[in-house]
């Protein structure tokens, strides 16, 4: 394959100036394009997937598989002692189905002060920990969520935007697939 033949491939195909001549008539229409201008924006669309292309990486790669997760019934106390007891500071929150309903986290457990403690700590009391009910007390809904096949850097600009440190990977029924972290991103992003 010739250097001009390389330029204007797409994959493995070669595309000819008369390929080119065949499509253009098979618009059925006239299309004011010379068929050097139309070689032309062909090689620089197929550079731009090629780019694309070489820079994607889904999410279902990086991804943790095995998660742990939390119902939304389940004791507050009990789910705080197992984020410390596996080292996470978060789960997702899932019904019978494994649909992802929400996420938990250290931080949301934390949260609920009555107007009374608020008042104490203006002047001058450390506020309480609060952390007595269930899950769905302090869940955070809707989950925000990403797909398995979305771009690696969708995800990474997800969890900058909404300030979150994980974010539950679901299939198109809102089932639960894994889990995606910025630990998880750095890491990748390291071993390219």
């Amino acid at each position: 394959m010739d250097e001009e033949s390389q330029e204007t491939g797409f994959g493995c195909v070669e595309i000819t100036e008369e390929d080119l001549r065949e499509a253009m008539r098979d618009l059925g229409t006239y299309v004011d394009i010379s068929v050097e201008d139309l070689k032309t924006l062909c090689t620089s669309a197929v550079r731009h997937a090629r780019i694309r292309t070489a820079s994607y990486v889904p999410v279902r790669d990086v991804m943790t598989r095995d998660v742990v997760t939390v119902t939304k019934d389940a004791d507050v106390h009990e789910v705080s002692s197992l984020l410390s007891e596996k080292g996470i500071s978060g789960m997702p929150v899932v019904d019978d189905q494994h649909v992802v309903i929400g996420v938990l986290s250290m931080s949301g457990v934390k949260k609920g002060h009555t107007i009374g403690e608020i008042i104490r700590h203006l002047l001058g009391e450390p506020l309480a920990e609060r952390s007595e009910g269930t899950v769905s007390d302090f869940m955070s809904v809707p989950p925000v969520v990403v797909h398995p096949e979305a771009d690696l850097k969708e995800a990474a600009a997800l969890l900058d935007k909404r300030k979150i440190k994980r974010l539950p990977v679901v299939d198109e029924t809102g089932r639960l697939c894994g889990i995606i972290s910025r630990a998880d991103i750095v890491k990748a992003m390291a071993e390219r």
